[in-house]
């Protein structure tokens, strides 16, 4: 049987979580807005929460920015480790580009707004989707579908800057996601050799 303090604590910590996940969904939300402004204070409002507790909750608003960044990159990273389980390795690297560009769509102006901030997790979490694409790209590489003429980093170079110019696209859609990254694609095949 539980004590009434113990029950106190309990809901206390409860309150805490939802806060933190109410902070986190905010923060993830302004980023997406792209010009929001991303003050505590703006935060807070968009949370429903005082500016003190998410200060209490996150210690500054970088650590809450890398939290809610870091959390945003992870299911993009957990993507591309899936597709390198799928069998096809070109529709795999296909599948994750049109993945990455509709991210980008969304979130391209987070990377201009994060600057100079010191970011840990947010940089383990870049580092783990360049990894991710740089290993499906080895792996397209490897099984005949992209071309082994160029640099697999240099590979992972272009796709990385096309997708990003594409994403702040005024004109980025899903089908024109698609029919870059067949752009992409056809310019990535092996090359017939010529007599």
């Amino acid at each position: 049987m539980s004590t009434p303090a113990a029950s106190g604590v309990t809901r206390r910590r409860a309150d805490a979580v939802r806060n933190r996940q109410r902070v986190l969904g905010a923060t993830k939300t302004l980023l997406a807005e792209g010009r929001a402004t991303l003050t505590v204070d703006a935060i807070s409002r968009k949370a429903g929460v005082g500016t003190a507790t998410v200060v209490r909750t996150f210690g500054s608003k970088e650590a809450l920015i890398d939290a809610a960044v870091a959390e945003l990159l992870e299911p993009l990273v957990q993507r591309g480790r899936d597709a390198l389980l799928e069998p096809d390795a070109e529709q795999a690297l296909r599948g994750f580009l049109v993945e990455v560009i509709a991210f980008q769509s969304t979130y391209w102006i987070m990377g201009e707004r994060l600057g100079e901030m010191d970011l840990p997790a947010t940089t383990a979490q870049r580092a783990a989707l360049n990894t991710v694409g740089l290993d499906l790209i080895t792996r397209a590489r490897d099984d005949g579908a992209i071309r082994t003429d160029i640099d697999a980093s240099v590979v992972t170079v272009l796709i990385g800057e096309v997708t990003y110019a594409v994403a702040r696209s005024q004109s980025a859609s899903p089908a024109l996601s698609e029919s870059y990254v067949s752009v992409i694609m056809d310019g990535l095949r092996p090359q017939q050799s010529r007599p």
